[in-house]
This record gives structure tokens, sequence and C-alpha cells, in this order.
């Protein structure tokens, strides 16, 4: 029976151009608006490490006196050097990772390439299997590297094809700053969307969340080597007084860095909360905190807790999507002033003994028909949509790409606005009586 309606709706279509063209372009406007805009909200809220994100949790503790307002206060973002390192060197987590960017000279001095400001990450060895970072070339520093501050360096790969053309440069001297490392890994194309591990200032009152859609870093040093090429040189999350020394950060009274743990069960990440707790009321007890608030937020809730997707996204969606119940508003009508146009068509059919059911299918099936049409239209236009979106300046353009799922939710979603737009034209075209449908001959 399917194919004898699906038959029909052809033939209805081709009988009422017009009308038909401007349904498939209602719907097709619709998906195409709504689905650039879900499709950009699918890339930007995405889990940047499915299967470990449970696992990944950043550590805060409060190490700043200055008084907030209000009973409820927050820990900074980050933490001061002392915390880092006693949090760090506690060794109470299956991997762990010190966190702080900054940006500095690098050049090659066997690359015929002029120097290159960079973004450098000081971080530890544990950061590379605790993110599942892939490697092209080599691999990841050791702990003894780590405790000895050993000049090493693991780069990216756009670094790598730059300097080096692409080839296996494990081995070559790279000069960052004044210092020489040795380069011990490069890594393959790595992106995780949204970039988790270095963004914070997402609660900033500008709203600006561009850091999460940025590429990764291009040079990874160990951390206590990164301080020391670098001079201190990093940037302070936030202070509440001035460095004994200016420019040597380990005893200022700073946040500045971010600590991330990986805890394999919900038992362990229990055992950190209570050592987190503990540390910080032993702190408070020997007078170097005022507060004792920690927090220990799991991957996805820490992007959530910084409002990672961009607040302009989010409204583009909700806008797109009202546009799309305009236009499924718009086919309702279109479909049931078609639907009665053919009173006389379906008296026939149920003089002839066609049910009810039979008619409420047939017309059901012409809804679902336009809807599949109006969804490879509503694809052109996604496409296009997206295309506009990667030519603009905003740091996730190039991410906007309709994957394969989306690619199919693109067509579900036709489908379901066309049947859902055509069930109450269908219902009230069924329910006509046949002597009232047969005088309309």
């Amino acid at each position: 029976m399917f194919g004898y309606y699906l038959d029909l709706a052809l033939r209805s279509l081709k009988r009422n151009r017009v009308l038909t063209a401007l349904m498939v372009l209602a719907i097709a406007v619709g998906i195409g608006a709504s689905m650039t805009t879900l499709t950009v909200m699918h890339i930007l809220s995405g889990d940047p490490m499915p299967g470990k994100s449970a696992h990944l949790f950043y550590a805060q503790v409060d190490a700043d006196p200055t008084p907030h307002g209000g009973d409820h206060r927050e820990p900074p973002d980050m933490l001061d050097y002392r915390s880092a390192m006693d949090l760090w060197g506690a060794h109470r987590a299956d991997r762990q990772a010190l966190i702080v960017d900054s940006q500095l000279k690098v050049t090659a001095p066997k690359a015929n390439m002029p120097a290159l400001m960079l973004t450098m990450l000081a971080t530890t060895t544990d950061f590379f299997p605790m993110f599942a970072v892939p490697f092209q070339y080599g691999g990841a520093w050791t702990a003894q590297d780590d405790a000895q501050h050993a000049r090493v360096a693991v780069i990216s790969a756009d670094l790598n094809d730059k300097l080096f053309g692409g080839e296996n440069s494990v081995g070559r001297t790279l000069r960052l700053k004044g210092s020489d490392v040795r380069i011990v890994g490069v890594l393959k194309p790595w992106r995780p969307t949204p970039q988790f591990y270095t963004v914070v200032g997402g609660r900033f009152a500008n709203g600006d969340t561009a850091g999460y859609f940025g590429k990764p870093e291009d040079v990874f040093v160990p951390f206590q080597s990164a301080l020391e090429i670098n001079d201190g040189a990093f940037q302070q999350f936030n202070c509440w007084g001035q460095p004994a020394t200016p420019g040597h950060l380990e005893n200022a009274p700073c946040n500045w860095i971010g600590l991330w743990v990986e805890l394999g069960s919900s038992a362990k990440a229990v055992a950190y909360r209570d050592f987190l707790d503990h540390y910080a009321q032993q702190q408070k007890a020997l007078g170097r905190f005022s507060y004792a608030e920690t927090r220990l937020r799991d991957l996805m809730g820490w992007l959530d807790f910084n409002h990672a997707i961009p607040r302009n996204v989010k409204l583009q969606t909700w806008l797109a999507f009202a546009f799309l119940g305009i236009c499924l508003f718009n086919t309702v009508g279109l479909l049931l002033a078609k639907f009665l146009r053919r009173a006389g068509e379906f008296g026939v059919r149920r003089a002839l003994g066609a049910s009810r059911r039979a008619v409420f299918a047939q017309c059901l099936t012409e809804a679902a028909l336009i809807g599949f049409i109006g969804g490879m239209g509503g694809w052109l236009l996604s496409l296009l949509g997206l295309s506009l979106v990667r030519s603009q300046s905003t740091p996730y353009a190039d991410l906007a790409h309709l994957d394969g799922r989306m690619f199919l939710v693109t067509f579900v979603l036709a489908v379901a606005v066309s049947v859902i737009a055509g069930a109450l034209p269908a219902l009230r075209a069924s329910r006509i009586p046949p002597a009232l449908q047969l005088k309309t001959l």
C-alpha cells in the first residue's frame, strides 16, 4: 500500500507545482537555518574526551585571602605555585598534570625560517597519556626529565610542518627564547573541541570564550624547565600582593597554575575530594589560607561551569528553531488548503470503500514526501550556511562541517516536521463525510 500512496503523492505534487514548491521551500529554509545553527552547537558543546571525560577532574583550592561578598565563595580557577606543587607532589591521583601557558619567541637554528611568536605549554609528562595525545614521531618526555628540568620539548604537527617540512624532527634542536631544547616528540594533528585544559575566564563579564575553540599550543615543555626558560614570564590569573622578587612567581601571591588529575573510579574521586578538603583545612590552620573552599569538577562539569558555549550561538539556535516553527505553521496552512481542495477525490475513494485510515495514510505519505524533498533542499542550504560560518573570523569557524550524524538528523527532522505539519490537515480531510466531499465534484 505504501507504494500506491507514494504514487498518488507524486501525482498530486505534479498537479500543484506552485503550491508544492512553496511547501518544499518553507521546509527547506526552516531546516537549513535550524540545522546550520544546530550543527555549530553540536560541534561546540561536544565531549572533547569521549570515554575519558568522567575520569578527568580539575582541582581548585582557595589561597586568595581577599574577601568576597556574600556567604558563598568559589575558589579561583587556578592555583598558586605552592598549592600546585603540594598537590602534584602528593601523587594522590592515577595521573596528574600541571598546566600553564605563555608566549615566547621560537626559532630553529638550522631551519631557514624567521623567529615565530608562539604559545608554549608548560606541563608534566602525564599530560600526554591523560589526554590521549597522539604522536606522529617520537613520544613524551619521562618523569625523570620532569625531575631533572631537562631541556626537551614536544612540538605540534603544524610547527613541524613550518620548520622542518613535516619530516621526522626528533633529536633536532629548537631555540626557545635564549635556550636550546631537544625535540623528543612530534604530535599528529590534534585539536580537542572545546579545548578545555588551559581555558579559564569563560565566566568573565565580556563573555569571551574564544580560547575554548582555538588550536592547541605549538610547543610543550617540562613544567620546571619552562619556568627557567621563560624566566617567570607567565600570565597571572589573579594576584593579591606583589611578588617578593619581580618576575619570579614561585613565591608570589598569585594564582596562575592549573592542575588536572585522572581518577579511575568514583571511589578514587571521593578520596581525592577528601584529600583536597583536608589539605585546605590544614593550610587554613597554618594561617596560609583564609578560606577552606575546594572544588573538584569533572571535565564536562568544568566546561559547563565556565559557560564554554558562546552566548551568541545559543541565541542563534533558539532563533533558528523559532523560525522553523513559523515555517511549520505555514506548511500546516498550505497542506490544509491543498487537502481540502481535494475533498472530491477523497470522497470518491471513501465511496468506493476506502477507510478514514486509508485517506489519512495517503495524506500523511504525501506530507512525508514533501518533507523528504524539503530535507534535500535543507541539506543544501545547511551546507551553504556552514560555508558562510567558515568564512567568518570566529575562532570556531573552521570547525563548522556537517558530519554523517548531523546529515542523518537533517532528513529525519525534515520528515518529522512535515509529518507533524501534515497530521492535522490529513486528519481533517479524512473526517469529512463522503457525501459532503462528493458534492464538491
